[in-house]
């Protein structure tokens, strides 16, 4: 790391949200720039900044900081530059030249110690002092946190997110407790936190390290795994493991967190006992209890002439339902809550069309959807609007806080959601709190897909619970017979080997033997052959490429993983050219028009979509939303993103974390999407990822054309390992003890 003594001349650009500045700097008789998230410096300070030269293809040599230790002034004149640069609330530049005048070579001192005397400087009253003092005193907090917690090792950016957060309080709440961090800072895990602690002298016995780590762990396995409780032993053993310690220190720092009620615990039939955070314990209870208020509210067979309407559908449409789609759509219409579930082809949208059209005639029936793709794939399949649920309930800025909620509830007689397997378990108690009794619930969903990114596993518990009616959609639609897509969707989820050498159909298979070459034909397939074989117009085959073919991978690492992947698609579809802005973040290097995806839910962040004439606001981008990189500005680190529901999110260095390419997606983050054509290799990886669930999530994210590359035997192995991850959830179990339920 290279380190630069300069002097600050004037700030060319700063970010008031996340510190990242651009400034030019004095080295000797050298002009230079200086860019990296810092706090406000005013021209004449004097600062060591260290970090490396960088060649920026636009605006030439600057030196990226990584830290700096900031320089009081010694001169008079330095002293009155500083004064004078805006930074301090109430001084122009004459008054601090009467302020340097009267207190001289002490200044300094007697705004930080002794600032009441500023009376004494001529044309300075009390107001004026409260202001000087307090903008004063501000500035110095602010620069002495991000000294502070840089001296622990925590970026510049990540520090004045913490510095952001806390304010004037920060080093004392840091002191005070580090381990707050990993509780309330996105980006800071237990072991950034615990290097702070131990660096300030907690004993690694401390109890506080021990609780802090048992909370950890129960917050990591929720949002990393999806559980919604840990087995005692298991958070145990693995809070030892974090903390490296012994097993038995642990245990009494966890009853403290149970008598506390900071933790919850439950006892199971064999006696073990389960422990949860409290917020998703009450969750479950909550959702088995309003899921019972809505069925009990809505008496079976209220719906008059079911069989009729549903005949007179079919007469319309030209189709003919089975019995057990004709079971599906009278058992909807009639009770108040209802399951569809079923793979590709088996007719869910054919039977939400018949419900929509029966049920509109005489009630008002909202659509939603997780994602706003998959809300977008909803209103073309109906031709009705479909809403994200965040925005059916009127998300408000707040993890968690709807307009829309019991005392203001959605003002519909029947609520259909659909993929209803992305619904997590606080997602789901929200939706179910806006839903008066009486009103109708249809979820839709593949329940043989991947579960939630979020904790619990809503879906398939509701279905396991066996207390909540719904249908089982097994039978292809004979107009999905054909696709060889929807015939292997469904072998594959049998356990049955899918057709990989039928000619002419829209399933395809290409063997190669080894990670390098299977990369290899990966990026031609979606570059250039599958183009050209769609017949994709030469001046629009870029754009459309980008559009319709989708890269999914089982793994992160590797050739052939998500990252390499997308290395060499972004080099292949999206190269640098001249003229072409780009910017780079950390190891990531962002282009104008590249695809890039949402990897984490920021509630805070504002958006604007275009709605007629008019501009509609709000906040909120959410874990997997994918869209294009329209507008880029590398000098400010700055660029705006389209996504799907064409909402523009603008993005600057302190939220740049959140982004990443996504010519290739893994298939966890691909759910709720679908994509024309999807490629995807099948060439090995973890046993964990090469599961038969994540090989049928994969394949049915594809409308017209599947592709793997690979070998045989992976898609065997896939095939055949049937094992999942189960996610400790209790919601099933919620339900059938709520089974005497009465509103």
């Amino acid at each position: 790391m290279e380190h630069l003594e300069a002097i600050v001349q004037g700030t060319v650009f700063r970010n008031e949200e996340n510190g990242w500045s651009v400034l030019t700097v004095k080295v000797g008789r050298r002009d230079e720039t200086v860019v990296g998230s810092l706090p406000e410096l005013g021209s004449g300070e004097q600062v060591t900044f260290s970090g490396e030269w960088t060649e920026h293809r636009n605006y030439g040599r600057q030196f990226r900081c990584q830290g700096f230790e900031i320089h009081p002034p010694t001169t008079l004149l330095g002293i009155e530059r500083y004064l004078r640069s805006g930074l301090i609330k109430g001084v122009g530049p004459t008054t601090a030249a009467r302020i340097v005048k009267t207190f001289g070579e002490e200044t300094l001192d007697v705004l930080s110690e002794h600032p009441e005397r500023l009376v004494e400087v001529p044309g300075i009253g009390r107001k004026t002092m409260l202001l000087i003092a307090e903008s004063f005193l501000q500035n110095q907090a602010s620069r002495q946190a991000l000294v502070f917690l840089q001296s622990y090792g925590i970026s510049p950016s990540l520090a004045e997110k913490i510095s952001k957060r806390y304010g004037l309080r920060t080093q004392e709440i840091v002191q005070s407790d580090p381990y707050r961090l990993c509780e309330e800072i996105d980006g800071v895990g237990f072991k950034t936190a615990d290097r702070i602690g131990l660096a300030m002298g907690i004993a690694p016995d401390s109890e506080g390290r021990i609780r802090a780590a048992l909370k950890y762990v129960l917050l990591d396995a929720a949002a990393e795994r999806g559980h919604v409780f840990l087995p005692e032993e298991e958070l145990l053993r693995t809070a030892a493991g974090l903390l490296q310690a012994g097993l038995d220190r642990c245990r009494t720092p966890l009853t403290e967190l149970l008598v506390g009620s900071v933790l919850t615990a439950e006892t199971a039939e064999d006696g073990t006992r389960r422990i949860y955070l409290p917020r998703l314990w009450r969750a479950e209870k909550e959702v088995a209890l309003r899921i019972r208020e809505l069925m009990a509210a809505i008496a079976p067979n209220r719906f008059a002439g079911a069989a009729r309407a549903i005949s007179a559908f079919e007469k319309r449409r030209g189709i003919t339902f089975s019995a057990n789609q004709r079971e599906a759509i009278r058992r909807a219409l009639e009770t108040g809550v209802f399951v569809i579930t079923g793979g590709p082809g088996t007719g869910k949208t054919t039977i939400i069309n018949c419900i929509l059209e029966l049920l509109s005639q005489d009630n008002k029936v909202a659509l939603c959807a997780p994602t706003g793709r998959a809300a977008k794939r909803m209103t073309e399949a109906t031709g009705q609007e479909a809403q994200t649920i965040h925005r059916l309930l009127e998300y408000n800025g707040e993890e968690g806080a709807f307009s829309r909620n019991p005392e203001k509830p959605v003002e519909a007689d029947c609520i259909i959601a659909d993929e209803a397997s992305m619904i997590d378990l606080l997602l789901m108690r929200s939706l179910l709190r806006a839903l008066e009794p009486g009103t109708r619930l249809i979820l839709v969903g593949d329940a043989d897909q991947l579960p939630s990114v979020g904790a619990g596993n809503v879906l398939r518990d509701i279905l396991e619970s066996g207390e909540v009616s719904c249908a089982r959609l097994t039978e292809i639609y004979r107009q999905s017979e054909t696709s060889r897509i929807v015939v292997n969707a469904h072998l594959i989820n049998r356990g049955e080997m899918p057709l990989l050498n039928e000619k002419d159909t829209d399933f395809f298979f290409e063997r190669k033997n080894t990670w390098a070459e299977t990369a290899k034909s990966v990026t031609a397939l979606i570059t250039t052959r599958l183009p050209k074989y769609l017949k994709y117009p030469e001046n629009e085959q870029p754009a459309l490429t980008v559009r319709n073919i989708q890269a999914l991978s089982p793994t992160r690492k590797g050739d052939c993983g998500v990252s390499a992947l997308n290395l060499m698609l972004q080099a292949a579809l999206n190269p640098p050219q001249e003229g072409k802005p780009e910017l780079k973040w950390n190891d990531t290097v962002f282009r104008l028009g590249d695809k890039v995806i949402q990897t984490r839910n920021n509630y805070q962040i504002p958006w604007q979509r275009r709605t007629g004439r008019d501009w509609e606001e709000g906040v909120g981008v959410f874990n997997g939303d994918v869209g294009f990189i329209t507008r880029m500005d590398p000098e400010s680190s700055r660029l705006t993103v389209c996504f799907d529901d064409e909402k523009d999110v603008v993005y600057e260095s302190g939220n740049l974390e959140d982004l990443e390419i996504a010519y290739c997606l893994s298939v966890h983050k691909s759910q709720g999407s679908e994509f024309p054509v999807v490629v995807m290799p099948v060439i090995g990886g973890p046993q964990m990822l090469l599961t038969r669930n994540l090989l049928y999530t994969a394949m049915t994210r594809a409308r017209n054309l599947v592709v793997l590359v690979g070998r045989e035997e992976i898609i065997r192995q896939m095939v055949e390992n049937d094992h999942e991850v189960r996610r400790n959830t209790t919601l099933a179990d919620r339900l059938r003890e709520t089974a005497e339920y009465v509103s």
